[in-house]
């Protein structure tokens, strides 16, 4: 296939990139840089099946090409940046995903959209289900993220019904690995540094909220199987091994030899209690479940954040 894949440069577009390219497919990859990073996709761009251009997809764009499929990773994933870049946020899930959507429509190509985990809010069951419809505060200091992939969801699902576009959602749970950026906040990458300096690791509330860590090369895998499907709805692709924040940051400190003491800090706003995905639908319906052991997957990350720092 011929792929337009927009976020291609960020920490889970690049590896999308890396791994379509593997499986045959040419890749045209847009990025607009917010977050993305060119050191991300620079080892692909003497590839031959490889391009990229510089686009803002919240803006109308032109590209002459035809395209089999059209891949949506981009957005402004993280806290720190999400909280940095607000409009730009809301702007990304809304009109960025209407104009691939009417980019796919006239290709005739096949949709995918990566969505969130963060869909379902600070949610009142655990493991979360794809039908479980969410906890959200609308207004809250989360809510640029959580509602510009609401409505992504919402948009897409009305192109399928309206147009019969052929689309795919995948909900993304708490994902690992090489290319995270040092800085953004998230509970891997934000501990991974701080031990790595051996300064304080900064755990808010007490620490007992959880998260379901699963690493790149898995999560990658599972939305691959998605695209190949002939699944519409939504799908959760995750790791659903819960660890509380706390047994994190020690499992980091002890793989990364740190001498940093954890420290606490009040909990955020809308900070999400428990995160835990249910993947009985897509070990059911993609066959696919992840197998990358966590200390496996954090010593790679660890790997990459010390070479980073060279």
């Amino acid at each position: 296939m011929n792929i337009l894949l927009a976020g291609g440069a960020g920490f889970l577009g690049s590896h999308f990139c890396d791994f379509l390219l593997e499986k045959g497919h040419s890749v045209y990859c847009i990025d607009n840089f917010i977050t993305g990073k060119k050191e991300n996709i620079k080892h692909l761009l003497n590839n031959k099946k490889f391009k990229f251009k510089k686009t803002d997809i919240t803006k109308k764009f032109s590209i002459k090409e035809k395209f089999d499929c059209v891949i949506n990773f981009a957005a402004i994933a993280s806290p720190v940046f999400y909280d940095k870049y607000k409009i730009e946020t809301l702007l990304v899930g809304s009109y960025g995903t209407y104009n691939l959507l009417e980019f796919a429509r006239k290709n005739k190509a096949k949709f995918l959209m990566a969505s969130t985990s963060e869909v379902y809010g600070d949610p009142a069951f655990n493991p979360q289900k794809e039908t479980y419809w969410g906890n959200v505060n609308p207004i809250g200091k989360r809510s640029m993220y959580d509602e510009s992939k609401r409505f992504s969801e919402a948009l897409i699902m009305n192109y399928h019904r309206v147009y019969g576009l052929d689309t795919k959602i995948v909900r993304i749970f708490n994902t690992y690995g090489p290319r995270m950026n040092m800085n953004d906040g998230r509970v891997v990458p934000q501990f991974i540094n701080q031990a790595l300096n051996n300064k304080p690791i900064t755990v808010f509330g007490k620490g007992t909220q959880t998260r379901s860590l699963c690493y790149v090369s898995d999560l990658i895998t599972g939305i691959y199987k998605l695209l190949m499907s002939k699944e519409h709805t939504p799908v959760n692709i995750g790791n659903p091994h819960e660890l509380t924040v706390k047994d994190i940051a020690k499992t980091i400190i002890k793989l990364t030899n740190s001498k940093s003491k954890i420290i606490y800090k009040p909990l955020p706003e809308d900070d999400p209690k428990k995160r835990r995905p249910d993947i009985s639908k897509a070990k059911k319906i993609l066959k696919w479940e992840p197998k990358v052991d966590l200390n496996q997957g954090l010593l790679k990350t660890i790997d990459y954040f010390k070479r980073s720092k060279i």
